[in-house]
């Protein structure tokens, strides 16, 4: 199976589609840029929608769902959201065998549509907050894709939150921004950066745009959640507007915040190797595969007994397979589970059932262990809680030994051209130094720092002058 996966350091890219495509997680959908998520990729999209979801109800959310179409007219209502989202719209113009009147919108985001529910919903400051989240599809008409990267149809949720003062509002984004921080680095094993986005990268139609980034092996940024102040862009547009409690008239102060099937790539790109796969515990769809080992004469005896430590493991919570099939031989399986990405595997023979051990592969060390029968459920359980942390610690060395300090424009961009990575530099505030760093090179400020670095002494790595803020830098997918 090993042969399948084109080595990284030959071609990042296609080692990137070939693990995609062979561990069997999406596939290319007929029409271009879309993808077909297959069962594996959407049983890893459930267990992160479900351990988001369990964060968002924690932080008082409920769940709504609103029309995939939306107006066109909506979309037009926020001047710079329908700046920012024309290039990629998608547009309904026919229904029914005829043309519609009002040509509708697929959403690219909800903003709009929900901010006209809104409307009816809120009358006075008794109605607020409404935290709403939404799991659904959108479709962007993106011009260059990659499956989960980046496809015109995608997966995600999207927060909606509409508050009675700017600063419960944001109190709300940085609290969401937080909560995706801990998805992050708690369930993914992804360290990432939070920070603010400067206005040239932040969302269409926000007042401020706060996000995580994460750093991949090929030393690319990836933008791995969104949380944006609205400020009353949205309540204005569509006149939402509530009695405070002095009983006078204001317009709502609105949230957003939303990540998508994309944290599947930042998992694949993060922690996976040359032989395919792999997958911190506590997302893996299946954390341990049991592998017999067999002949026909000792067949019966080799299950029961791998059927014992399935239901000993599956007791304690661990999810767990047996298979059981005799069509293909122990050593393919084992390639197989590798490039799947299963945390943890079990060999077990005639042996083995002698000796009252069995023997453990962790996938990510590709380490072996003989265990005693009797002491598994608890190895094998302190070996995925002990692999959550090491793929983490390894992601934290990886940015750490990635990351650079400069003001000089030169060996700004030395590193941009050799390994890559979050490069730390000091910028005057300027819109155009910005726009030059981003036409010369291709990187962007990924984030300013919500901890920021003192720039006392530091200069603008584009024009030299006296910096106000250390900022980011990366390319990025």
């Amino acid at each position: 199976m090993a042969e399948k996966i084109t080595p990284r350091a030959t071609d990042y890219s296609q080692w990137y589609l070939d693990i995609v495509l062979n561990a069997k997680l999406a596939d290319y959908a007929p029409v271009k840029g879309c993808m077909v998520i297959r069962p594996r990729g959407y049983a890893l999209w459930e267990r992160i929608q479900a351990g988001l979801d369990g964060l968002f109800k924690e932080t008082g959310h409920v769940n709504a769902y609103f029309p995939l179409l939306i107006p066109e007219s909506f979309i037009r209502k926020e001047a710079e959201h329908i700046e920012g989202f024309a290039p990629e719209l998608a547009v309904v113009t026919h229904g029914g065998g005829e043309k519609l009147e009002e040509p509708l919108v697929i959403r690219p985001t909800s903003e709009t549509v929900i901010w006209a529910m809104y409307k009816r919903w809120i009358q006075s400051w008794r109605d607020l907050p409404i935290l709403i989240n939404q799991w659904a599809n959108i479709v962007r008409w993106e011009k260059r894709t990659r499956p989960f990267l980046r496809t015109r149809e995608f997966l995600w949720q999207e927060g909606h939150t509409a508050h009675a003062t700017a600063a419960e509002a944001e109190e709300e984004t940085l609290r969401m921004l937080g909560v995706y921080r801990q998805f992050a680095e708690e369930w993914m094993a992804i360290p990432v950066l939070a920070g603010v986005k400067t206005d040239a990268e932040k969302f269409a139609g926000a007042v401020r745009t706060y996000a995580i980034e994460a750093m991949m092996q090929d030393g690319k940024a990836l933008q791995a959640g969104t949380s944006h102040f609205l400020g009353q862009n949205f309540a204005r547009a569509f006149d939402v507007t509530f009695q405070t409690k002095d009983k006078t008239l204001d317009h709502v102060w609105a949230t957003s915040w939303g990540v998508s099937t994309r944290l599947i790539g930042g998992i694949i790109m993060t922690h996976s190797d040359d032989k395919g796969l792999v997958l911190p515990p506590r997302l893996a769809p299946t954390q341990v595969a049991i592998v017999p080992i067999f002949k026909t004469d000792t067949r019966a005896a080799v299950l029961a007994f791998a059927a014992k430590l399935r239901d000993a493991l599956s007791a304690t919570g661990v999810r767990v397979v047996l298979d059981d099939d005799d069509q293909n031989t122990p050593g393919w399986k084992f390639s197989e589970y590798e490039l799947q990405g299963v945390p943890a595997r079990i060999e077990c023979g005639p042996r083995d059932i002698e000796k009252g051990q069995v023997v453990v592969a962790r996938r990510d060390t590709g380490e072996k262990a003989f265990v005693p029968v009797a002491e598994v459920p608890s190895r094998v359980r302190a070996l995925l809680d002990s692999m959550q942390q090491a793929l983490f610690e390894r992601a934290l060395a990886f940015r750490n030994e990635h990351t650079r300090r400069t003001d000089d424009y030169t060996e700004f961009k030395t590193q941009l051209e050799g390994p890559g990575g979050f490069i730390e530099s000091g910028w005057c505030g300027e819109a155009a130094c910005e726009a030059k760093v981003k036409q010369e090179t291709t990187a962007t400020v990924r984030v300013l720092p919500i901890e920021p670095g003192d720039p006392t002494g530091a200069t603008c790595v584009a024009c030299g002058k006296q910096a106000v803020r250390i900022a980011t830098f990366a390319l990025a997918y």
